[in-house]
């Protein structure tokens, strides 16, 4: 779909009629120029509000010496807010016929990501995960008539998927009712298991017709996602900053967070971006582990600022932990990111044996940074840089290596 307001082809490639509503019909994996929509953008934005309070809770929970439990809660309410995420993508990558039905009922799955927002914090404070649970019911009925629409359209082993994601959904709702009906300790058990419930759903779904969501389109729905989280890092951990410089006048204390925490988010950016990875979703099975790693790409990138703005506290005295602690809030989720983004991209397009370990060696490394006290950070940040400037030596040698042999067999 181009960024403008386009309508989607048939599976043809036909354009269908004009008008207000139109069927919802599979659109093609061959469409030439498939960008992301505003209105992508859009519910791309206002789902980041919810990684924000996600973000700014684990702050408050690493601070005050909670860290186990703040994770926990953190990895809890980010599955909703990345599931909701991922399905939607997915489906509109499939589906998106730019009606009015499917901008009104995609505005309801972006209504459903505030609500969840606005519930983050009972969540941690309170344990209280009714506003999460109606925010995230709410997105999930939503997409649900959304494949009810495809349903009608479909015929055969298509109108057999669509309706087995409305199945699936509907039934995954009923099952996450546990969290606020069963009692506290049980929580994270019903937890884990309606995790690994809506996990299944597309792989049962799918497993005799594939949707024909577009490689190109959602390697690029990622991409936007994972530098709109890594702009909040950067925003969460400025405000941290000036809010420390203000208050405690410790600009000395904070050079060195503030140093470490730009190298690793340019560092991120850079290593994520580097290989161009639609050309590796071929097929369903390469897709749904590329998809479902994703969750810890996106979880680790935004907790990177929440473990910056921990790092800022402790410098400032205001946080109730040891540097060493504050320090782990922002070398753990670094080299976590590192080793999900070398797994899900990196290794498929290094050459040897030295292209392979820059970024798990990198990984080692800045987990070895939080041994450094006050200049951990900033040895993090140093570490991640020298992995991108290693893999780019790297690759220019290689390059190099090329044209001579190309340029000897010529000669030849």
């Amino acid at each position: 779909m181009t960024s403008s307001s386009g309508q989607a082809p048939a599976p043809s490639g036909a354009p269908q009629p004009s008008g207000p509503l139109r069927r919802l019909t599979a659109r093609g994996r061959d469409e030439a120029h498939r960008v992301a929509s505003p209105l992508e953008l859009f519910f791309d934005l206002c789902f980041v509000v919810a990684v924000a309070q996600a973000g700014v809770q684990l702050v408050h929970a690493v601070a005050e010496g909670h860290a186990g439990e703040g994770i926990l809660n953190y990895a809890m309410v980010f599955f909703a807010i990345w599931w909701a995420w991922m399905n939607f993508s997915w489906f509109a990558s499939a589906y998106d016929n730019d009606d009015v039905l499917y901008r009104i009922v995609t505005l309801v799955q972006i209504a459903g990501v505030l609500v969840l927002a606005a519930g983050i914090s009972r969540a941690f404070t309170d344990h209280d995960f009714l506003l999460v649970l109606l925010g995230y019911v709410i997105m999930r009925l939503a997409l649900a008539a959304q494949w009810l629409r495809a349903a009608r359209s479909a015929t055969g082993a298509e109108r057999t998927t669509a309706l087995r994601y409305v199945y699936g959904v509907l039934l995954c709702q009923v099952g996450w009712l546990g969290l606020v009906l069963l009692p506290e300790p049980a929580r994270l058990w019903v937890f884990l298991v309606m995790v690994v419930a809506e996990l299944c759903v597309p792989l049962y779904a799918e497993k005799n017709h594939e949707t024909s969501w577009h490689p190109h389109h959602i390697a690029e729905r990622y991409g936007l996602f994972t530098i709109i989280v890594l702009g909040e890092t950067i925003a969460a951990a400025t405000v941290a900053v000036k809010s420390a410089v203000d208050e405690h006048n410790a600009l000395a204390e904070l050079l060195p967070i503030a140093a470490g925490g730009l190298l690793i988010v340019f560092s991120a950016w850079w290593i994520y971006f580097v290989v161009p990875i639609h050309g590796h979703l071929r097929s369903s099975g390469r897709a749904f582990i590329w998809g479902y790693g994703h969750y810890l790409v996106f979880a680790s990138a935004a907790a990177i600022g929440a473990g910056l703005e921990v790092a800022v506290e402790q410098a400032v005295d205001t946080a109730h932990i040891s540097t060493l602690s504050a320090s782990a809030a922002v070398t753990l989720p670094t080299a976590l990111y590192l080793l999900t983004v070398w797994f899900l991209h990196s290794r498929h397009f290094k050459v040897g044996l030295a292209q392979q370990l820059v970024l798990p060696v990198a990984a080692l490394l800045v987990i070895c940074c939080t041994f450094l006290g006050d200049w951990a950070v900033l040895a993090a940040g140093l570490v991640a840089s020298g992995a991108v400037v290693v893999g780019v030596m790297l690759t220019a040698r290689m390059a190099g290596r090329e044209r001579e042999a190309s340029a000897t067999a010529t000669a030849g």
